[in-house]
């Protein structure tokens, strides 16, 4: 739940839903229109002037202000006396020798061979002209001609009866009431307009509800200052505008595959500088992944980590510990005959289950068999002793571990590993979830390293975020980060020379390796591409 909002944020919030606004204030307007024009009933007006005169006889100046001046006095009391139900009935019995039965009853509902006087008077308006002796009387009904009926006999019948009630004064009227055939209502634009304002209200309310008492996680600084913990890194969403029907592995987007956004890959370079600082002070180089809750990307972004450090030039190890729902090897499209599960139980010699240069710097431990006892399995002690081994030959271990709050088998790895990567899903993990998770990470006493926020979608990474990381493509549009200078067109080679330089920078545990420098390219002949390559030469020195 947010509990202060900013201006700003209000506006952001909008903003982030136009298009649901818009759509929204469309449909609204549009049912609008169409209940106006299929729905509701064709109402035609009528209208006529009445004037008040206090007394009949005028032949002065002084006998004339008098005269207006009562009868201004008079307008009140006369628009009461024209609204009785003596009136609206005397009215109603000339209407009914106008008409016949059918054209009453569908314009004002006859009950017991009458007109109800209420059913009159809610068709007249009548009104009082400012600072005059007028009253306008206008009578909106069904039926054109009938709306000029009631306007003229209330005109026939209404000196009668105010001379009758008031005994003062004289009703005048000069014309009498036509028939307009042009209806006045329904007013379909106006309709329109106030079903698309009211549509627009009605979703503006409910979406700042909603966010109101959203209790998902959608701001990574509000998540490190709620709860205290380091974040590793933000995930933009990506890969789902490519996912196949009836396809498992379409979901899993590694970071190798085409098209994947340039921000995606500096995300997972920035988590990868970070994990390196983050266990760069313990010897134990094996940490484990998780997430609070299933389905929120955890095993996806294990495989990305393992790949980012791999690409760092680091010798990896991703292990698929989730062995009750294994999905490594289907990311990496490998067997899972042999895995985590035949090691631990020596049901198969330990390099059998491991499966070589998946990529480069790269071997993978798929889960295996389903066993029966995943988490006995995992807090054994041939486990530790495999985890003991592997730690000899790889820079790095990374465990791929079911969700905290489903199952234990992360915490069974406490004693084994240097910590934990809670991986969330903005949008759907809520704080209650990580608290959980939090607490049983801290019951087991298990170092957590920091939160991974997934799945980003409100979030931009800048003006990089459209370009593609494929170097045939992006260095084809002249942004590549060359030493030669922003926009020029780097070699082949410097690709693999500034990561290098970037490793070389946040790994300590990488011994240092002096980048060789660039021969000068088959097709360099100008002396400016010379003077490039030196400047980068002389850039990596």
């Amino acid at each position: 739940m947010n509990e202060s909002y900013s201006i700003k944020d209000i506006i952001s919030l909008f903003l982030s839903k136009i298009w649901i606004l818009i759509i929204v204030t469309i449909i609204g307007g549009a049912a609008a229109f169409c209940f106006s024009k299929f729905v509701l009933p064709l109402q035609y007006s009528s209208h006529i002037s009445m004037y008040v005169q206090s007394y009949t006889g005028i032949s002065e100046n002084t006998n004339q202000q008098n005269n207006i001046s009562n009868s201004k006095q008079l307008v009140n009391t006369y628009m009461q006396v024209l609204k009785d139900d003596a009136v609206m009935n005397a009215v109603g019995n000339r209407l009914k020798e106008q008409f016949d039965a059918y054209t009453l009853d569908s314009t004002f509902g006859i009950n017991d061979g009458k007109i109800a006087p209420s059913a009159i008077r809610n068709s007249l308006s009548i009104t009082s002209v400012t600072d005059t002796s007028a009253i306008n009387v206008v009578a909106t009904t069904k039926n054109a001609e009938v709306s000029a009926a009631v306007c003229n006999d209330l005109k026939e019948v209404a000196p009668d009866y105010v001379e009758e009630a008031v005994g003062v004064g004289q009703i005048n009227t000069i014309d009498t009431a036509k028939v307009y055939d042009t209806p006045v209502a329904p007013n379909m634009k106006k309709n329109a307009a106030l079903g698309a304002m009211g549509a627009l209200a009605l979703a503006c309310m409910i979406i700042f509800l909603i966010d109101f008492f959203d209790n998902t996680v959608k701001d990574t600084d509000v998540l490190g200052k709620e709860f205290k913990k380091p974040i590793i890194g933000e995930i933009a969403s990506f890969g789902n505008e490519k996912k196949k029907k009836n396809s498992d592995e379409d979901d899993h987007v590694k970071l190798t595959d085409k098209d994947v956004a340039f921000n995606v890959v500096e995300s997972y370079k920035s988590i990868r500088t970070n994990v390196t600082f983050a266990l760069s002070t313990v010897d134990k180089k094996v940490f484990a992944v998780s997430s609070a809750n299933p389905g929120e990307g955890k095993s996806t972004t294990s495989a990305n980590i393992a790949i980012a450090l791999a690409q760092g030039g680091n010798k990896i190890l991703l292990i698929d510990a989730d062995m009750r729902k294994a999905v490594q090897h289907k990311i990496f499209g490998l067997k899972n005959k042999k895995g985590l599960s035949s090691a631990i139980s020596k049901m198969a010699q330990l390099e059998e289950c491991i499966q070589k240069n998946v990529m480069d710097n790269l071997d993978v431990m798929t889960a295996g068999p389903v066993p029966p006892n995943p988490s006995e399995l995992l807090a054994s002690e041939n486990m530790g002793a495999i985890l003991e081994q592997l730690s000899q030959e790889y820079s790095m271990i990374l465990i791929d571990t079911p969700p905290v709050n489903v199952v234990t088998d992360a915490m069974e790895l406490a004693k084994y590993s240097s910590g934990i990567i809670v991986v969330l899903k903005y949008g759907s993990t809520t704080n209650d979830d990580i608290e959980d998770s939090i607490k049983k990470i801290e019951f087991a006493k298990m170092n957590m390293l920091g939160f991974i926020m997934n799945d980003v979608k409100t979030k931009r990474s800048g003006y990089y975020s459209k370009y593609k990381y494929k170097d045939k493509y992006y260095y084809k549009k002249g942004y590549g980060y060359g030493y030669g200078g922003y926009g020029s067109k780097p070699e082949t080679n410097d690709t693999a020379a500034t990561e290098e330089v970037k490793e070389e920078s946040v790994s300590k545990e990488t011994p240092k390796k002096e980048t060789p420098k660039t021969e000068p390219a088959k097709k360099q002949t100008t002396n400016n591409k010379s003077k490039n390559n030196k400047g980068k030469k002389k850039g990596r020195k």
